[in-house]
This record gives C-alpha cells, sequence and structure tokens, in this order.
C-alpha cells in the first residue's frame, strides 16, 4: 500500500501545473502526458496533496493561500536542494526567468539543471523531481515557476525573498508573511 500522507516532490509539480491550467478543463490523462508521470502516480499525489491541505476535496483545485504558505516557508526544509559540480545544464533559480531579470548575477554564478541539452554551464542542482527538466522543457509557465521553487529551495536571502514575492504575486496574495 502507498503512503497517502508525506508529500512527495512530484505532488507539487502536479499542483504547479494544475494552477498553470486552472481555467482548462483537464484529465489525468492530460497531466500525465505533459509531466511524464504514470495516471496512478498523479493519482496518489492528488490523494497525498489533499491529505496535506494543499487540494480541494474535489481533487481539482489547489488550495492557494495553503499552497502559498507551503512553498514560501516550508518548501526549503522539506525538498532542500543540494549544489553540486559544475556542469553543462539548463539554468534555474535565480539564472533563469522570470529572476534572471530582476537579480544582477556574475556569469560564473550560474545554477542549472544538469542536462545534456543544456547550453550554460553552471553549479547543477537536481530539480525538484525527476521529471521536471522534461516537462518544463513543454511549458515555458511550468519552467518559471520550478525556477522559482529552485530560488527557494537554494537561495541566498535576497533571491528567496523575490522568489517569494513573485509566487504571491503568481497566487494573488500579498500577506503571507
Amino acid at each position: 500500500m502507498r503512503d497517502l500522507y508525506g508529500l512527495k516532490p512530484q505532488d507539487l509539480l502536479i499542483l504547479i501545473k494544475m494552477l498553470i491550467w486552472e481555467a482548462k478543463p483537464y484529465r489525468l490523462l492530460d497531466l500525465s502526458a505533459e509531466l511524464g508521470l504514470s495516471q496512478s502516480e498523479i493519482s496518489f499525489a492528488l490523494e497525498r496533496a489533499k491529505n496535506a491541505h494543499l487540494l480541494d476535496s474535489s481533487k481539482r483545485k489547489p488550495i492557494k493561500s495553503a499552497l502559498a504558505e507551503f512553498l514560501i516557508h516550508g518548501l526549503k526544509y522539506v525538498f532542500p536542494a543540494v549544489p553540486g559540480p559544475i556542469d553543462r545544464g539548463i539554468p534555474t533559480a535565480h539564472s533563469a526567468p522570470p529572476l534572471a531579470k530582476q537579480i544582477i548575477f556574475d556569469k560564473n554564478d550560474q545554477i542549472v539543471w544538469p542536462s545534456p541539452d543544456g547550453k550554460v554551464r553552471g553549479q547543477t542542482v537536481s530539480p525538484l523531481y525527476s521529471s521536471a527538466t522534461y516537462a518544463a522543457q513543454k511549458d515555458p509557465k511550468l519552467y518559471e515557476w520550478l525556477s522559482l521553487l529552485d530560488a527557494i529551495r537554494l537561495g541566498r536571502a535576497r533571491e528567496r525573498k523575490i522568489a517569494a514575492e513573485e509566487i504571491k504575486k503568481r497566487l494573488g496574495y500579498t500577506h503571507v508573511e
């Protein structure tokens, strides 16, 4: 039997995709194809998210206020990012949109998801979930969200603060401390 109470990183990937598709009708099959996850894993993830009070009882709508609080205050503790070696990859955190436009950084201070398809050299960090790179390459909005989450997971105080403000703005919440 699967553990349906502890959150897993792929649960957040699914919740973020649901936020992006908020006004669009979708099926589990659609989430599966877009995120590179099996339909059964999507189903288990929705149950875990509901049990964590991040998803409503219908399992169709993320609870934005709870999600904002978790992403801003809990993500870095539950799913921390550990910097790895320098390699080629796809920019993330402060090196990717939307933060790359807001934060001035040295070109030698790039953060990347390791990928043979990447064109940037930088310090590597594993994505939130193994299929996140695949999914992000298919959806620029998801890529931005995942980069914001990486800034929360890995960034310095200033980067985390700017990422938190952007997350609040995207969720429509300005009162989350």
